[in-house]
């Protein structure tokens, strides 16, 4: 299959550099529509607005004891520069914030990068691309290798993007330009921090243990106050009129599926705590992000892509997910967790 690169974004002009900043970013996010103007205006209103939407800088993140504040300030984009490499930087930078319109083979959800390595990568403790690039070559327990960049990228399309349900039917395959460019524009951001040494706000920083065990209940009422208003009631987010997903969804069919490690109800916990609600980064306790993490992970979403034909659900609990206190295998609400949703929820539960 041969891949294709999304098409080159031109640089941004030197005249009124700042809106034009924002003005990129917005197209890579969003990609228009008359009502998402009206719906923009009552976020940005709100403040719930990102900073790759309003070109304001990002909220400070929300500290814990231990973490340091002088945290790396990542390049800014007018810095690209204006030749073949930068026009890779640019391609990665919108495969990285609308994936599923510059990757599209390879993506089986509603999700792009972004939603979760928030404005545009570049935010602390929201496991940010510019902590991540320096230190990889690194062996990893998840798969038992040391892994390359392309291999941590390769694994992100197979879980938190869901490419078992592509038009593919997969992440992309070794070599494909969209590794290169993705690369291009981590190796962009980090530019300036040392190699092999992991920087502070690298993945989503620390959170404490709660008073109290999580609790789904005491949960679905922090999302209902909190949360329901940009991810919606069902949790499925929210689209403008064409389409266009506005929010991410949190569960369901096209949310992440049972492999990616939001599913843990510890780094869901520690990336609320630090960068939910969006732009009110520690409006929450640490009881209630953990509440409300357990609410969002013990919802059904697609399986688990490593739970292939002949390996049973509880075999699959045992090699992959014991390690973690997580909902996987359990029956919550009537519905086996870890089947499937929805379609192939069927097979799965005969295993």
């Amino acid at each position: 299959m041969a891949n294709k690169h999304p098409s080159d974004i031109p640089p941004p002009g030197p005249d009124n550099a700042e809106r034009g900043q924002t003005a990129l970013r917005a197209i890579y996010a969003i990609s228009g529509g008359l009502a998402l103007v009206v719906l923009g205006s009552l976020v940005v209103d709100f403040g719930w607005a990102p900073s790759w939407l309003t070109g304001q800088k990002s909220a400070p993140v929300a500290q814990v004891k231990g973490e340091k504040t002088d945290l790396f300030t990542p390049p800014d984009e007018r810095t690209i520069p204006n030749d073949d490499f930068g026009a890779s930087v640019r391609r990665g930078m919108a495969i990285f914030n609308q994936t599923g319109t510059n990757a599209h083979e390879f993506v089986g959800n509603d999700l792009s990068c972004s939603n979760c390595h928030l404005d545009a990568g570049r935010q602390a403790y929201s496991a940010p691309m510019w902590a991540a690039y320096p230190v990889y070559p690194k062996y990893r327990g998840k798969n038992k290798m040391v892994n390359t960049m392309e291999d941590r990228i390769h694994g992100c399309f197979t879980y938190s993007m869901n490419a078992q349900g592509s038009p593919s039917g997969g992440p992309p395959p070794y070599g494909s330009d969209v590794y290169r460019d993705l690369q291009a524009y981590f190796f962009w951001m980090s530019k300036g921090l040392p190699i092999g040494v992991q920087p502070e706000g690298a993945g989503f920083g620390k959170i404490d243990k709660p008073a109290k065990d999580p609790s789904r209940e005491r949960g679905a009422e922090v999302f209902a106050a909190n949360c329901a208003v940009c991810h919606g009631d069902d949790g499925m987010g929210q689209t403008d009129a064409n389409g266009k997903q506005i929010f991410p969804p949190l569960w369901g069919p096209h949310s992440f599926n049972w492999g990616a490690g939001m599913h843990k109800v510890s780094s869901a916990a520690a990336f609320i705590q630090h960068n939910m609600p969006l732009s009110q980064p520690g409006k929450l306790s640490v009881q209630d992000a953990w509440d409300v993490a357990a609410f969002i992970d013990s919802k059904p979403r697609p399986k688990d892509p490593r739970q292939t034909d002949g390996i049973s659900l509880q075999e699959a609990d045992k090699k992959w997910h014991k390690s973690s206190a997580d909902f996987y295998g359990e029956t919550v609400d009537g519905v086996v967790l870890g089947t499937g949703y929805p379609k192939d929820a069927g097979a799965s539960q005969s295993n």
